[in-house]
């Protein structure tokens, strides 16, 4: 019933709204063709008054070409008109697109009509806000139309994509279940207390636990990996100056980005690129030498430098393994082992970084050197000048980002709101496991598990449906959508 009472508020909205909304579902500006989206009660009935043909009495799902004329029967262009009944739509309200061409002028002639007409234009992602109330989807597939629009590399798609469909959704719908079978098997007990009846054997209820905590707390750190994804791979190239940093972005991306040249403190500022690696987007920075210098524009980009290596995901620390047979002011004053001490220095201070020791211009180097781990720190042998290691060096990018997460069957969280409540999920189940080891009172143990029930049912919205948590997520949508 509190559940009730609480998305009541909603429901009224549900119940008696009946504003026909209309939006552009197409960028702004000109283009070959636009799209106009219409929902409600009277799209149909709307449209059909500026449209050559009845369209009342066609099938959803049909395309209907005709003219499209103003309140003056003043010819606007020739549309097609897409219709979609109650019921069968997105939005699970009688539906309208209208396609014409993609002139701002015809477009806003359209909407000026129609709105003139009685529709009124929509809330950034109200159509799929509509979606939602309506029971098309639940509240995380909804927030997957958003990522689905923004993404940006093949995974992220995939991602969203998988969300969309329901994967998430059903992860959660069976983690559910079972907590609910575990609290009435707990609750049950309560009833009987004074017969001293135990419903559920101990090792069972354990056992139980186990699973769903560790799937929520799988979900739960499949976080990082998603976000990554979502936002890109911060990957940070830092050194001293002259160990190749600019080489091997060039390297990487296949042009030359940035200037290479042997004379110290050349790259003065952060040079950032992207880079799309087996449908991942890294965000490259090659990043200013580090050396100590009174020279003051250098000196900013070297702050800047140490910036990026705080706020990367990934750093990359050049060295120079070249045979030098002396140390002049052009060559790079950092061996592979003076880079494996500063590499340990940054992953005591940042554990959440990945750290890897790149031992460039092997090709200058005599003596042999091999790809290996030191002391926690991974080097890898590269000739950013070369190529040499490249391949081996994009291998590790993608395993420092995936980890041991599969990617193709493997259910990824992406949104932080998700990730908000799968952490307070874990806490409640960690508190019912603590009550199970310790024998704790039966009602306390009920409590844990029902709060882990709502936070699991506030990713899907099933529960505790708030508006101002509604608005603030469909917010962040574009117009149209």
């Amino acid at each position: 019933m509190w559940d009730f009472l609480k998305a009541f508020p909603l429901l009224l909205q549900m119940l008696f709204s009946v504003d026909t909304i209309c939006a552009l579902a197409t960028p702004n500006g000109s283009g070959a063709i636009g799209i106009i989206r219409i929902s409600g009660p009277k799209a149909i009935e709307i449209t059909e008054t500026f449209f050559s043909k009845k369209l009342a009495d066609k099938a959803s799902h049909t395309i209907h070409f005709g003219t499209f004329k103003d309140a003056n029967q003043s010819l606007v262009d020739e549309v097609l008109i897409s219709v979609f009944k109650e019921g069968k739509s997105f939005t699970g309200e009688e539906s309208v697109e209208i396609s014409c061409h993609g002139s701002a002028y015809i477009l806003q002639q359209i909407l000026a009509v129609l709105t003139q007409a009685g529709c009124r234009l929509a809330e950034p992602g109200e159509f799929t806000q509509r979606a939602f109330m309506n029971g098309k989807l639940d509240l995380s597939q909804a927030e997957a139309v958003a990522d689905l629009i923004a993404s940006q590399s093949r995974q992220s798609h995939q991602i969203a994509l998988r969300q969309l469909r329901g994967n998430l959704a059903h992860e959660l719908k069976d983690l559910r279940s079972k907590l609910i079978h575990f609290a009435s098997l707990i609750e049950l007990e309560l009833d009987f207390a004074e017969e001293d009846v135990e419903f559920a054997d101990r090792s069972e209820l354990h056992l139980l636990m186990d699973e769903v905590l560790t799937r929520v707390q799988r979900l739960e750190q499949s976080f990082a990996l998603g976000n990554a994804l979502k936002k890109g791979v911060s990957v940070a190239i830092v050194g001293a100056p002259n160990t190749g940093k600019s080489t091997l972005l060039n390297q990487l991306l296949g042009e030359e980005r940035a200037i290479v040249s042997s004379i110290q403190g050349t790259t003065r500022d952060v040079i950032e690129e992207t880079l799309n690696i087996d449908g991942i987007l890294f965000r490259l920075n090659d990043t200013a030498g580090i050396r100590d210098t009174t020279e003051v524009i250098e000196s900013l980009g070297i702050e800047r430098s140490l910036q990026k290596i705080e706020q990367a995901q990934i750093v990359l620390l050049m060295s120079d393994a070249g045979d030098h047979l002396e140390q002049t002011e052009n060559h790079a004053s950092m061996p592979p082992e003076e880079a494996i001490n500063w590499a340990q220095k940054i992953s005591l201070q940042y554990p959440d970084k990945k750290v890897i020791v790149l031992a460039n211009k092997m090709d200058l180097r005599t003596s042999s050197l091999e790809n290996q781990i030191i002391n926690a720190v991974e080097l890898i042998t590269i000739s950013a000048k070369l190529g040499h290691g490249i391949d081996e060096l994009k291998s590790k990018l993608i395993k420092s980002v995936i980890a041991d997460f599969d990617l193709s069957n493997e259910t990824i969280v992406s949104n932080t709101r998700h990730w908000e409540q799968l952490s307070r999920t874990a806490e409640n189940l960690i508190q019912a496991k603590k009550g199970l080891l310790t024998s704790i009172s039966g009602d306390f143990i009920a409590m844990d598990i029902r709060a882990a029930m709502r936070h699991l049912g506030n990713i899907t919205g099933e529960i505790e449906i708030d508006k101002d948590i509604l608005g603030n997520i469909f917010a962040h949508f574009c117009i149209g959508k």
